[in-house]
């Protein structure tokens, strides 16, 4: 049978390495809502000194379409003292733009507001794959549309000989069989209906 350990204070040493060394890009701004720390992470992201990153030197590199928005999220957010949420893209050292999900905090030092420390997480991979399934669904929908001509009234489809036919029919004359998952409302309504009649 094991124990859990029992939690012990770090020290001031073991706290600077966890802050530094964490897998995540830390900030902080004060009362000015300008920035004025970031951890070793984020320089190393950034491939930027502290000095450039000061102030507003981190928002050099925000993407330019998403500036406006980061800024009024922070701002807003700052001046409520609330805790914000956002994405946006970061230049990284090489170049490259990197989706960061970034979450501002308010902090407080004995109940008195001193600003704000936020960590960042480099999200580009799922943000990316969310960007290529969303395009993929869309051109798929479009195609759709292009091959199947929908009655928009009754929903049947005009087949190749230009007749209208019912989804399924349509569907099993190509050997496209369809499974059905249950019945709408609607048609369970006239089902209802037509069996009291």
């Amino acid at each position: 049978m094991t124990t859990a350990a029992a939690a012990r204070p770090l020290s001031g040493p073991e706290y600077r390495v966890l802050v530094e060394q964490a897998p995540i890009l830390i900030w902080r701004s004060g009362l000015d809502m300008l920035c004025d720390y970031f951890n070793e992470r984020w320089l190393d992201f950034t491939g930027r000194t502290m000095e450039e990153e000061m102030g507003n030197g981190w928002a050099e590199g925000v993407h330019p379409d998403d500036f406006d928005r980061c800024l009024e999220i922070y701002t807003s957010h700052f001046q409520r003292q609330e805790i914000f949420e956002m994405e946006y893209r970061l230049r990284r050292h090489d170049g490259e733009y990197r989706w960061l999900f970034d979450r501002g905090v308010p902090f407080y030092v004995d109940g008195t507001f001193e600003g704000y420390i936020g960590s960042c997480v480099d999200v580009h991979d799922r943000v990316e794959a969310q960007r290529a399934m969303e395009a993929h669904r869309r051109e798929e929908l479009a195609r759709l549309q292009q091959l199947l001509p929908m009655c928009s009234w009754c929903g049947k489809i005009k087949n190749d000989d230009g007749y209208w036919q019912e989804v399924a029919e349509y569907l099993r004359e190509l050997g496209l069989g369809m499974t059905t998952h249950g019945i709408c409302q609607a048609c369970a309504t006239r089902l209802e209906a037509s069996l009291g009649e």
